[in-house]
Formats: C-alpha cells, sequence, structure tokens
C-alpha cells in the first residue's frame, strides 16, 4: 500500500514561496517606478506646469486690463494738469477714486477668470517634458490645477522721463502681484506671479513740478 502524503506539502511550500517571490517583485517594481517619477519625471511636470500657470494668469490679467481700461481710461479725465496764469504747470494730480475704481474692476474681472481656470485645469501631456517637438503631445496626459492663495496686490506706478525740451513723457503703469498654489499629481507647489501693466503713454508740454502724484496706490 502506498501513501503520498508528503508530496503535497512540498508542492504547497513551492507554490508558497514563488507566491511571495511574485509580491516582492511587484513590490520592488512599483517603488522603483515611483522613485523614478519622483526624481525624473515629477520636477520635469512640475516646472512646466508652474511656467504653463503663470503663463495663464497672466495672459489673463493682461487681457482683462486691455478690456478694462481701454474701455474707461481717459487720460485728461483722471490725471488733472493745474497751471497758473503764465501757462506754467503747478501741479498734476490723480483722481484716485477712479483709478481705484478701474483696479478694482479689473481684479473682479480676472478673480472670475482665474477661478474657472482652478475649475478646468489645464492638461498636460507627458511626452512634453522631453522638450522635442516631435513628441509633445504623445503619452499619457496630467492634469494640473491651480488655486489662488490671499488677494491679489495691486499698486501703481507713476514715471516722468524727459521727451525733449519743455517737454515730458508720463507713464503709467499698474503693478499686479498674486499668490498661486500649482496642485500636480503627488505634489503641490506655491507660486508668485507678478505683471506690470502699462496704463497709458502721454507726452506733456511744460515743465513738471519736482512732486509726486498720488496715484491712490491700493493693495487688493
Amino acid at each position: 500500500m502506498n501513501y503520498y502524503t508528503k508530496k503535497p506539502k512540498i508542492r504547497l511550500k513551492i507554490k508558497h514561496k514563488s507566491f511571495i517571490l511574485v509580491i516582492i517583485t511587484i513590490l520592488i517594481l512599483f517603488n522603483s517606478i515611483l522613485y523614478f517619477f519622483d526624481k525624473s519625471i515629477l520636477p520635469a511636470i512640475l516646472q512646466i506646469a508652474e511656467t504653463k500657470m503663470t503663463s495663464e494668469a497672466t495672459k489673463i490679467i493682461n487681457e482683462t486690463s486691455l478690456k478694462v481700461y481701454s474701455n474707461d481710461f481717459d487720460y485728461s479725465d483722471i490725471i488733472l494738469i493745474e497751471k497758473d496764469n503764465l501757462g506754467n504747470i503747478t501741479m498734476v494730480r490723480a483722481d484716485t477714486v477712479k483709478l481705484n475704481y478701474l483696479a478694482a474692476q479689473l481684479m473682479l474681472e480676472s478673480n472670475k477668470r482665474l477661478e474657472e481656470l482652478e475649475e478646468l485645469g489645464i492638461k498636460v501631456p507627458v511626452g512634453y517634458i522631453t522638450k522635442q517637438s516631435v513628441i509633445y503631445n504623445l503619452g499619457p496626459k496630467v492634469t494640473v490645477r491651480m488655486e489662488q492663495i490671499g488677494n491679489v496686490e495691486s499698486h501703481y506706478e507713476s514715471i516722468f522721463e524727459s521727451a525733449g525740451i519743455n517737454q515730458t513723457r508720463h507713464k503709467i503703469y499698474l503693478n499686479v502681484k498674486m499668490k498661486l498654489k500649482v496642485i500636480v499629481p503627488l505634489n503641490i507647489k506655491e507660486i508668485e506671479v507678478t505683471s506690470q501693466i502699462p496704463i497709458s503713454e502721454t507726452i506733456i508740454v511744460g515743465q513738471i513740478p519736482d512732486t509726486s502724484i498720488d496715484l491712490g496706490n491700493n493693495k487688493k
């Protein structure tokens, strides 16, 4: 009479060891992929995401400023030039209420568009990280999202430059600064976006007094 009680145990042990080896191999492979993604791919994606989001945010601010200021900004209405009886310029002052209103409109319109960008995000193909134009659109797309941090800050800047004999060029800029949080899979980075928007450039005939103009610099 034959007995075969030991063979199934040996086979069971072999199967058990093989299963453990497979699990260990899968874990090692998975960790290797994660390590490679974290050290090689993720930094490149994060850098591209930062560039893309900075570009999109700057584009929104510039386009919105063009819309707001081209419709409602009139230099002669906002910058008031006072002269004496001889025609000499005695004072140059600004309508700060109007300037602050325009800056507030810009911030409101920009925030609306930034909120839309927050919800939709942008998609970056993995092939983009190679910087090879031939394969830019290849590979899976990584969704990049953004989130605005705090309030948008803005202030006007007034610059006077000589433009010839008894002529002065007056430039007005709006400086905008905001902080954004760029969100990609497995990582988040905070960035600061700044933009200097040219509002107007005008030639003033006459000697400008050596005093600064109060442009109602404000922070939103």
